[in-house]
């Protein structure tokens, strides 16, 4: 099943609210014929927005291919929040990198902030500070503080608040939580509008972004010096260098990704803007998740709209009814707002890995590959984008060091890993339901 072509109409964004309140860019050509790049980047997200941005102001010849339109995928279509650190906290990844391994992967995740909002300002993108992570049970609360001492003693990083549960209600009026944290250094934005934004920079750098240009086939070069050919449905594209950014939609392009990268389909509704309602569900400019495995989060956007994300799937497909996905844990958190009516249902698919840290891989002697942020990709993926065109001029060091992490394949092979993948899922989801 592709997935690129399963779920939404050709070349149409999604039925989201984003898709609403941005002005979209004037369609790019798609790819017609045979032309030659020094790299041509494969996904039009933000880690392919980012790369190809980089390496056109770095003086390369770039073709972005598109398979949809600009922030198409996860990119466009997320909860917007842009988190600090890596997908794990930085005690796992001391387990895992050594302390010295950790410090560099949490300075990786500030500079991808860093990054992140650089872009935004320069796309006329506002960022607002802020997000807070909800606990269900008190021994969160006590490891979070332990976290927070943790992070400020040897990460110099203090931003991260603690609260117990009564300044916590008063923060977000729900009682399912019984505390939270709030990290002051995270933020949260419009994520089409970034997507939108980083091809404007890319296209007024040089880069050349091909739209509805699906590629079907990628012929590799068998040495370093070799020419990757790069096959859409009405075009090729010759290059010294590739960079596959399809992420969840990457497909079967490369077998070696697609054995640690799984998709999964995740799902949004957004409200009418609640005007005074707005202080029922928070009372600071924020956005939140909780610590379910199926995890929920929303925020308040501009116009006080909830946009609210939550529900799991076990199918490639969407459901036929987002909204009622949806709608089940929302009135868990907010009972009084059980029957408020939905402007907006929709659905996207991310990519996962087996320990939740992207996978940084070399699929072939001339391409890269990032992808598999795991729900934690607004930043992460921003900065692959950078790290993959900084390998590509020979500065390796921020691609090698996320290579070096282990990325193991998801077990079962080919046949196999999906139906173990969706037994996992549902054991966990059966978790939050029990209150685990």
């Amino acid at each position: 099943m592709d997935l690129l072509f399963s779920n939404d109409r050709h070349g149409a964004y999604p039925p989201s609210v984003y898709a609403d309140q941005v002005t979209p860019l004037p369609p790019f050509p798609a790819l017609q014929g045979a032309t030659r790049a020094d790299v041509c980047v494969v996904g039009g997200g933000y880690t392919g927005l980012s790369a190809a941005l980089h390496l056109a102001q770095a003086g390369y010849q770039v073709a972005l291919l598109e398979a949809h339109r600009v922030g198409f995928g996860a990119s466009g279509r997320n909860g917007g929040q842009l988190g600090s650190g890596q997908r794990l906290d930085v005690e796992e990844l001391e387990t895992i990198a050594g302390k010295e391994g950790a410090q560099r992967l949490w300075s990786m995740a500030e500079e991808a902030k860093r990054l992140t909002r650089d872009l935004a300002t320069r796309a006329g993108v506002p960022v607002r500070d802020g997000v807070a992570h909800a606990f269900r049970k008190p021994a969160e609360l006590d490891a979070a503080r332990q976290h927070i001492e943790h992070l400020a003693r040897h990460y110099d990083y203090d931003r991260i608040e603690a609260f117990a549960a009564e300044p916590f209600r008063a923060i977000l009026p729900s009682a399912a939580y019984c505390g939270g944290e709030l990290d002051h250094g995270a933020g949260h934005l419009n994520p089409l509008a970034l997507a939108l934004g980083m091809a404007r920079l890319a296209r007024a750098a040089g880069a050349q972004i091909f739209e509805m240009s699906h590629v079907r086939h990628i012929t590799h070069a068998q040495t370093a010096t070799g020419k990757t050919v790069v096959q859409t449905d009405r075009g090729q594209i010759s290059c010294d260098q590739v960079i596959l950014a399809g992420n969840g939609y990457l497909g079967d392009l490369s077998r070696k990704v697609a054995a640690r990268v799984m998709p999964i389909n995740n799902f949004i509704v957004a409200t009418a803007p609640l005007g005074d309602r707005a202080a029922e569900v928070l009372t600071r400019d924020i956005a939140v998740h909780d610590t379910k495995f199926v995890v929920n989060y929303w925020r308040l956007d501009e116009e006080t709209r909830l946009i609210f994300g939550g529900g799991e799937n076990v199918s490639y497909r969407f459901p036929t009814d987002i909204a009622a996905k949806v709608r089940k844990p929302l009135a868990q958190i907010y009972p009084q707002l059980a029957d408020i009516p939905f402007t907006h249902a929709w659905g996207g698919t991310l990519a996962i890995t087996m320990n939740r840290l992207p996978c940084f891989i070399r699929p072939a002697p001339n391409a890269l590959s990032a992808s598999g942020f795991s729900g934690h990709g607004v930043a992460l993926a921003t900065l692959a984008g950078k790290q993959m065109a900084d390998a590509v001029a020979g500065q390796t060091q921020g691609f090698d060091t996320m290579a070096a992490l282990p990325s193991p394949a998801f077990p079962g092979g080919a046949m196999l890993r999906w139906p173990m993948l969706v037994a996992g899922m549902s054991w966990y989801a059966l978790r939050d339901r029990l209150g685990f």
